[in-house]
């Protein structure tokens, strides 16, 4: 990794970190970001001349309240009853250098006060790091829509009053499952990057995960959390074995098994295992079970896709979604046969959340080659391959249809 990409990583790494600290003593969650982002650019300017500081973080702190202040304090004419309260008086002091306040930032942008949309959108961008664009395209909807959603949802929290501290026992029900979507969203934009060069962002999967562990501590008896982590752990363990030399896109089906990272598996399994036995069953059980079916499977060929069918129509009851379906109807196409997966996949054709998606036009094509019709398979594959904005995708889904037009 070159010098610049660790940089990158660790500024990553660093700003919902770096906001936490902000939000804490100052409160107002436009103007720290924007205190933080100068920060940022800062430490991008400074770093790469006069060597990363032996605490970055507290650089980055100390650096970002400095502008807060100088924010404040433009502003004195106007506001001057805010600024004695924020510089007259003596604040409360920055939190220690080894307090991480990633957690605090993350329900906190989970707050009632917000839908759930813009909860999921508003974490994604401060606690996660992606670009409006990443947010959007998460969220299946235009950038021009989500950006106004996002800078709402900053003015709400402002609106709402809302302190920088962790929700009581009370309130942890109400938020749980918007921050749980949200890591869900952050690893699944690491693991399968919606754009670029790269099929993976792996400082998007190891962020969830390390927050998923962080908030796993807190709530050790909680299914869900537990299943959650497990889904990513069982998931991420496959990593290494989806791409060639080259960063080309190697099919679960055709991944060299012994490249898997078994202690992941078996930390998973063991935590969708306890999961299963002691909590009432949910969505991500579901999802990580699967997950699990896949993972403990010696060959491809033994994956046992009966069971796997059965637990996506359960899932699609509990937690019904377009990406849910199309899941269950590849499963479906494994136990009962192409066709039957053709027909089933029908049903998603009316739905706009997915109708233009290159996942919808990939799984129609694989299933149109095993069933033989591959001028149409050909059409899929590229059509595609248009539709998505990931390179690695785009260059996998071109292959495939490049091999249906030679001789067989």
């Amino acid at each position: 990794m070159s010098t610049h990409a660790r940089l990158e990583d660790l500024l990553r790494e660093l700003t919902p970190q770096v906001l936490g600290a902000l939000l804490r003593r100052y409160g107002g969650f436009e103007e720290c970001e924007d205190a933080v982002q100068e920060a940022l650019l800062s430490a991008a300017t400074r770093w790469p001349v006069e060597g990363v500081p032996d605490s970055p973080r507290s650089w980055l702190i100390t650096v970002a309240a400095r502008r807060m202040v100088d924010q404040i304090r433009s502003e004195q004419a106007r506001r001057h009853r805010e600024i004695s309260a924020a510089v007259q008086q003596t604040p409360d002091p920055l939190p220690p250098a080894d307090q991480d306040d990633t957690l605090v930032l993350l329900f906190l942008c989970c707050h009632p006060a917000l839908t759930p949309a813009s909860q999921v959108a508003l974490t994604l961008r401060a606690v996660g790091g992606l670009t409006t664009a990443e947010v959007a395209r998460a969220f299946l909807v235009p950038e021009a829509t989500m950006g106004p959603r996002i800078s709402r949802a900053k003015q709400r929290i402002k609106a709402s009053g809302a302190s920088f501290t962790m929700p009581n026992a009370h309130q942890w029900p109400e938020r749980l499952d918007a921050v749980l979507h949200v890591l869900y969203l952050i690893f699944n934009e690491g693991y399968t990057a919606s754009s670029g060069p790269d099929l993976h962002r792996e400082e998007l999967t190891a962020e969830a995960i390390r927050i998923i562990r962080m908030l796993h501590r807190s709530l050790p008896d909680d299914g869900e959390v537990a299943a959650l982590l497990a889904l990513m752990l069982l998931t991420d363990a496959r990593r290494s074995a989806r791409t060639g030399p080259d960063g080309a896109l190697i099919p679960l089906a055709e991944q060299d098994r012994t490249q898997w990272d078994t202690a992941m598996i078996d930390e998973g399994v063991a935590l969708i295992t306890a999961a299963l036995s002691s909590s009432p069953l949910g969505p991500y059980q579901l999802q990580a079970a699967i997950a699990a079916l896949h993972v403990q499977a010696p060959r491809a060929e033994d994956t046992d896709w009966d069971q796997i069918r059965i637990l996506y129509g359960i899932l699609r009851r509990i937690a019904p979604n377009p990406m849910v379906t199309l899941n269950h109807v590849v499963a479906v196409a494994m136990t009962r046969g192409p066709r039957a997966g053709l027909e089933l996949l029908e049903t998603l054709d009316s739905d706009p959340r997915i109708a233009g998606h290159h996942r919808l036009h990939a799984v129609r094509a694989h299933l149109q080659e095993q069933a033989g019709e591959h001028t149409a398979a050909r059409a899929n594959y590229t059509l595609a391959a248009r539709r998505t904005t990931s390179l690695p995708e785009q260059r996998y889904l071109l292959e495939r249809a490049n091999r249906l037009d030679r001789p067989r």
